[in-house]
């Protein structure tokens, strides 16, 4: 049986809530005092048992800061309600919108937006542009912003864990605003590990520039985020009138990217861009284009890619395959060390996450060496790592977990060693032909274990990149790397 439309109005603003509280990092019990409703009230309203009231929808979108769409929610599950014959939440009379005072975007129609993402040398740069439009009554004098990132869609508990750790900074951000040429001041409202909320306001030090009723202009701002804190996937969502949405994504060639897209709403699953998504090349980039007119309010779109990486020099291979490059400042940055057995889930969850990335890496170069990765170039600063040897006679994959040299041979050797953060060149580094190592295993026992020769060296090799340290260093002075197309020992195994 189709659900009639008032439940489904009411089941869309109850989504809605829910959705936006838990997005605010708010509890029930919070946004009902905040609101000045007993708790009960807002679990029976987002379990669907009660509906909403003109008083709630109020509160609620001006407390969430929602910019209309509570707002706009509860007006057509009243409409709806109306026409099932009954009666407007206000007597009869047509319901006007929450105070302009307390909602300063009321009236505001965007008629264009164009939303950029590009990305080059392991950041992502995101710049959007919107012309607006002031229909309401009242000047608008600020513009609410929202950025939020997470590597681990689909996967929220993961993704919490990860950005605990590594949350987004306002200064890695670089947040810049502008409005017809001026530089608009940012108001931090919200502040989470992968999640952040700002009043863009049509102000600065030398002036105010209120956006009156009957006005217009074009506000754009943009960020900056490392590919370690983003994810393969950018939406937009409509939380104000839009006549005409552009998204363009932005990508090396030698990336090999492929783009697709869903949309979705409060009361749609997520279903494929009913338009394709075109695509150009221009010299060494990849433009992806998409359009849409007139969406509807609270429909969002995204668009996802992968790098399918068949091209291109090594570095971009290994780039694409989610490892950070050199020059990211978590590479120079010693790692932290676990505190064992508490962080037991965390280092489990950091190892799987370098077995993962490890595993598309050996899929794209033939390691005859070995080959290993460090938890700071998957984007992670935690203190583990992983060996995979490839001759079977030195064993299986090794995992280390808060490891440290303890004692080293004074017999050194001088091989030729690559690295995954800078995979286009080889450099010969000397390093003792025997070590010690203590570790420990996930539940906290201490180990120590001694590795020789091939072993040492690639053990040795994640070692150094738990402490900040990248190969170069390790170099005798003067001696230059040397670019891989001139590398002779190219798959071969080091020599002893």
């Amino acid at each position: 049986m189709t659900e009639p439309p008032v439940d489904r109005a009411a089941t869309a603003f109850a989504d809605a809530l829910a959705h936006l509280r838990e997005e605010r990092g708010l509890s029930k019990k919070q946004l009902a005092a905040e609101m000045g409703f007993d708790p009960s009230y807002v679990s029976h309203v987002e379990a669907k048992r009660h509906r909403p009231t003109e008083d709630f929808a109020r509160r609620a979108d001006t407390v969430l800061r929602a910019s209309g769409t509570i707002w706009q929610l509860f007006r057509e599950y009243d409409d709806a309600r109306s026409a099932s014959g009954g009666r407007h939440t206000g007597g009869g009379r047509r319901l006007g919108p929450p105070e302009q005072r307390q909602n300063l975007q009321a009236g505001l129609i965007v008629e264009r937006e164009l939303a950029e993402l590009s990305f080059s040398g392991g950041r992502y740069h995101c710049l959007v542009r919107r012309a607006l439009y002031n229909a309401g009554t009242e000047p608008v004098t600020r513009y609410l912003v929202r950025v939020a990132v997470d590597r681990y869609p689909g996967e929220p508990e993961r993704s919490n864990r990860y950005y605990r750790t590594h949350p987004l900074t306002w200064t890695e951000l670089e947040l810049t605003a502008r409005s017809a040429g001026e530089s608009m001041m940012i108001r931090p409202t919200h502040d989470r590990d992968s999640f952040k909320e700002v009043w863009l306001l049509f102000e600065n030090a030398d002036s105010r520039f209120p956006l009156y009723p009957g006005q217009r202009t074009t506000i754009e701002y943009e960020y900056s985020c490392g590919e370690d804190k983003w994810g393969t996937w950018f939406q937009r969502a409509i939380r104000l009138p839009t006549e005409r949405l552009t998204v363009r994504l932005d990508f090396p060639a030698a990336l090999d990217p492929v783009v697709w897209g869903v949309e979705s709403s409060f009361t749609a699953d997520a279903a494929p861009l009913r338009t394709p998504i075109a695509s150009r090349a221009e010299g060494d980039r990849v433009t992806f284009d998409w359009a849409t007119d007139n969406p509807p309010l609270n429909a969002r779109y995204r668009l996802e890619w992968r790098f399918r990486g068949v091209a291109g020099l090594p570095s971009d291979r290994m780039r694409a395959a989610g490892v950070v490059q050199r020059g990211a400042p978590i590479l120079n940055t010693p790692a932290r060390r676990f505190d064992l057995p508490a962080d037991r889930a965390l280092a489990e969850d950091v190892v799987e996450r370098l077995q993962e990335t490890l595993g598309r890496v050996m899929g794209l170069h033939d390691f005859k060496k070995g080959a290993g990765i460090a938890a700071p170039q998957v984007g992670i600063g935690w203190s583990a790592a992983i060996v995979r040897p490839t001759d079977p006679s030195l064993g299986g994959e090794i995992v280390l977990i808060n490891p440290s040299i303890v004692a080293s041979s004074t017999e050194h050797d001088e091989q030729y060693e690559g690295c995954l953060s800078f995979f286009d060149v080889r450099g010969r580094v000397p390093r003792p032909t025997v070590i010690d190592v203590r570790h420990q295993l996930p539940d906290g026992t201490p180990v120590v274990t001694r590795f020789d020769r091939a072993l040492a060296r690639l053990v040795a090799h994640e070692i150094d990149h738990l402490e900040g340290v990248l190969y170069p260093d390790r170099m005798i002075s003067g001696v230059p790397v040397v670019p891989v197309s001139e590398y002779e020992a190219a798959g071969l195994p080091w020599r002893y």
